[in-house]
């Protein structure tokens, strides 16, 4: 018999069966289509036929599944996209109903433990990024965007060192965090990072300032085309981009984190699913052949959002060395653990790091990767207050 990798046999059946009878319904026992992934199972009718299906994941793609017969009667069938998940096989005068009954089973545990990101206490804490000279940066930061340095560590026997930068405290603020690994002086960037955004009340001024101190503006002050809002684009001196849009006063001036995605769709699912976050708007420009989507816990003009960005036709980006990752902040990283593992199952992606405290700090952490290769870490809010007193 053809096997799959993952597949196996279970010996007990979970079968309806009704001779020369069609009516049988499964309606009723419908799987929920947020429980996961569809369980392993087989079943046996008799000595004679076994089914033996393999793990996938609750979009309801191609469902395979393999008879075991008599050589005369050897053949594969496959269930296809169907919200019933049944299969008939017609064998002389009986129609059997194969049905996914354990998947039923699941779907209460699975649906509640998916509506912990909703419920759970999170928000954007940082960026973590690599730089070439701390000091350099951190003179460029405070001095042309008016951050301020927060906290500095230095951990000479990992050879590298940290410098946390923002507008407000860490408690409440999103910051960005800059790590410098001993000797090292450039990195690359690479296609998929977009930029960090600043909000300010006077972008022209900011430029002017920046331009003072030797700043690189790559995009002058003025509206945005087809818009009134003004922006500009300066850059720091490792390459990275900062958009400054001009806005009144706001909680969170470092407003955004823009990474490129190569199917926007999947992507807003998994920041839903796995972060809990909310889709707040999405701008399609097919002049420009782009479409972007704004992911956040609040509304972007009260808090840090992620901008997602679909260029029409790109499905890859290289991600180079330089950006490293996103924190958020969790109340439980073993069952934020739990969800990103059956997210990741479904729409691709990665755990990077199991749940559990850091060695040296115990600061509890999971990590993970998005389905494009973006990391993200989840990080326990009593261990992340505790690490900052």
């Amino acid at each position: 018999m053809p096997r799959i990798a993952g597949a196996r046999t279970i010996s007990r059946p979970r079968l309806s069966v009704s001779p020369n009878d069609s009516r049988t319904s499964l309606a009723d026992r419908r799987a929920n289509s947020s429980a996961g992934t569809v369980r392993r199972l087989a079943v046996s009718l008799s000595a004679r036929v076994s089914f033996t299906a393999v793990t996938l994941d609750c979009g309801w793609h191609i469902f395979s599944l393999y008879v075991n017969a008599p050589s005369d009667h050897s053949r594969s069938h496959s269930l296809t996209q169907h919200s019933l998940l049944r299969h008939t096989l017609r064998s002389q005068r009986c129609v059997f109903f194969c049905e996914l009954s354990n998947m039923a089973e699941a779907a209460p545990v699975n649906a509640e433990l998916l509506e912990w990101p909703r419920k759970d206490k999170r928000r954007m804490l940082h960026a973590v990024y690599r730089v070439g000279d701390l000091e350099r940066t951190i003179k460029f930061y405070t001095e042309c965007f008016g951050m301020k340095l927060l906290r500095k560590r230095d951990i000479p026997e990992e050879k590298y060192a940290n410098a946390f930068l923002g507008f407000g405290p860490e408690e409440s603020h999103f910051v960005v965090e800059l790590t410098y690994n001993y000797g090292v002086h450039s990195y690359d960037i690479g296609s998929g990072f977009g930029h960090f955004a600043i909000a300010t009340q006077d972008v022209y001024k900011m430029v002017e300032d920046i331009k003072a101190k030797g700043g690189t503006v790559t995009r002058e002050p003025g509206p945005v085309k087809g818009g009134t809002t003004v922006i500009a684009f300066v850059k720091d001196p490792d390459g990275y981009i900062f958009e400054l849009i001009q806005r009144g006063p706001t909680p969170q001036p470092l407003c955004q984190v823009m990474l490129r995605v190569g199917d926007l769709e999947r992507s807003i699912k998994f920041y839903e699913k796995a972060l809990g976050m909310k889709m707040l708007r999405t701008i399609d420009n097919p002049q420009y052949k782009y479409t972007l989507a704004m992911m956040g816990y609040a509304d972007e003009y009260e808090t840090t959002v992620l901008e997602l960005t679909y260029n029409y036709g790109v499905t890859e980006y290289t991600k180079g060395n330089a950006y490293a990752q996103i924190a958020i902040s969790t109340d439980d990283v073993y069952k934020s653990g739990e969800v990103v593992k059956l997210v990741t199952e479904e729409l691709g992606g990665k755990i990077a790091r199991q749940p559990g405290p850091i060695p040296g700090i115990n600061t509890k952490i999971v990590s993970f990767h998005d389905p494009d290769g973006w990391k993200t870490v989840l990080v326990d809010n009593e261990d992340f207050l505790r690490e900052l007193h």
